[in-house]
């Protein structure tokens, strides 16, 4: 058995070295100058996502390790911020995919999924017999609310978010710093689902594109993470690169991932299945067969009658 995905050593983020598997394991090797190459071992049995960013490169033996551990490996952006692909091992198990999608295909259980992510947002419980269009208000007011509070607090002026892409220079410095932000915080998204085996693409409150579960996830921690970090550079002359170094230095006090990994799970099993926590660890052993009637029953097996 692996460690679980949300364990201290889940994510691992390198840049500018080169990964190799020598005698006694997959290492990180760093140039430090000409005459010296310092190696520092990974502990690749105790990692489940392995985050590839700028000047790193890796062999195909290393890479074959981190499969047979279950490790996933994406590559990245600078600090991790944007996941550009995610290598699943076959060793990761399909349970909160599972969950995802027969929480997505279900109507009732699609919206109850979606008014726990509306609860999320809010930091309370939502009223019962709520509808969608109500939320979607709610939601709306509660940001207009932080948008007063944020402005007021950093001495701007009223302030409306705007977000065109075919005017992008035209833009002012918070609403083009915090759209560099949130695609920041969309990839950290990204790499969690990845990470956990889900599926981007099935989400419960957006739909429509293949991100649609990343951007359902990254809207419960923007008014915490994107937002102030916006507001605090509206007189910055280069408001998108300040936003992604900024919000990747302040990214160590949220412990982001970890939290990410705790809310889908919360999302998917909201009564704290204990099933659930043990299936999340990763185990070659898990495929199964299919029935409608008794469930998963066991593979590897001969199911045909015997006959006299």
């Amino acid at each position: 058995m692996l460690p679980r995905v949300a364990d201290s050593l889940s994510f691992l983020y390198l840049d500018m070295v080169r990964i190799v598997q020598d005698d006694t394991g997959v290492c990180a090797q760093i140039q430090v100058d000409p005459d010296r190459t310092d190696t520092v071992y990974i502990p690749t049995a105790a990692i489940s996502c392995l985050l590839l960013g700028p000047g790193v490169s890796i062999t195909t033996r290393a890479m074959a390790t981190l499969a047979r551990h279950g490790t996933t490996v994406i590559p990245s952006g600078a600090g991790g911020v944007r996941a550009y692909a995610g290598i699943l091992p076959d060793s990761l198990t399909t349970h909160w995919l599972e969950r995802q999608a027969n929480s997505w295909a279900d109507p009732q259980q699609r919206l109850e999924v979606a008014v726990r992510m509306y609860g999320m947002r809010f930091d309370d419980s939502v009223p019962e017999a709520v509808t969608l269009t109500q939320l979607r208000g709610m939601e709306g007011q509660r940001m207009k609310a932080l948008y007063r509070i944020l402005a007021q607090q950093h001495g701007i002026g009223r302030f409306r978010r705007n977000y065109h892409p075919d005017q992008w220079d035209q833009q002012d410095p918070v609403n083009l710093a915090l759209s560099a932000a949130n695609t920041c915080l969309y990839g950290i998204v990204h790499a969690a689902l990845l990470a956990l085996g889900c599926s981007p693409a099935l989400g419960f409150v957006h739909s429509g594109t293949q991100h649609a579960f990343v951007y359902d996830i990254a809207d419960l921690y923007k008014a915490k993470t994107t937002l102030p970090v916006a507001f605090s550079l509206h007189q910055s002359s280069n408001p998108e690169s300040d936003a992604r170094r900024k919000f990747r230095e302040e990214l160590r006090l949220f412990r982001l991932l970890p939290q990410i990994v705790r809310d889908v799970q919360a999302l998917f099993t909201p009564d704290g299945d204990a099933k659930g926590e043990e299936s999340e660890r990763q185990d070659v052993q898990m495929v199964h067969l299919w029935d409608p009637t008794t469930g998963p029953v066991p593979a590897g097996t001969n199911y045909a009658r015997e006959t006299d």
